[in-house]
């Protein structure tokens, strides 16, 4: 069995470029794509992947098949680092929670609506039985008529 010297490694190309570079390519995709970028603002664009694997952006696009692997991984997660997708999960939540109260709000508006309009139909007809009771003389308590033996 004979072993290849690790410079030889280094010259063997893969897909365009060094094994070296296509580690260094293969880091700076799992950096990017778990949020953790060291040299970049950490979007999830090809500019960002050069860059954050310090190769140029002629070497990095030789990488033909690290290319594929990028781009599939970018349609997976639609484009959005880890702290972008818990943003948005935490956007839709919020969103789900504020059309709910919105609802009870509505619901509950509609229930003071009803109830003011119970509470002036009653005041209304408490004052005509008061109207009522004056046109039919002054009420006298039965406990003033009383006489004491």
């Amino acid at each position: 069995m004979t072993t290849i010297p690790e410079a030889a490694e280094e010259a063997q190309p893969e897909e365009g470029v060094s094994a070296g570079t296509a580690k260094r390519l293969r880091e700076a995709m799992d950096r990017l794509m778990a949020g953790r970028p060291q040299l970049t603002d950490g979007r999830l664009i090809k500019d960002n992947l050069w860059k954050e694997a310090d190769v140029s952006r002629a070497t990095m696009n030789r990488a033909t098949q690290i290319m594929s692997e990028w781009d599939a991984r970018v349609a997976a997660c639609e484009g959005f680092t880890p702290g972008e997708a818990r943003k948005n999960d935490e956007i839709t939540t919020l969103r789900a929670t504020l059309a709910d109260k919105t609802r009870e709000c509505t619901q509950l508006s509609h229930r003071l609506d009803a109830a003011a309009t119970a509470i002036a139909a009653l005041h209304h007809d408490n004052t005509l039985l008061r109207q009522e009771l004056d046109h039919r003389g002054q009420l006298i308590a039965l406990d003033a008529h009383r006489t004491t033996p």
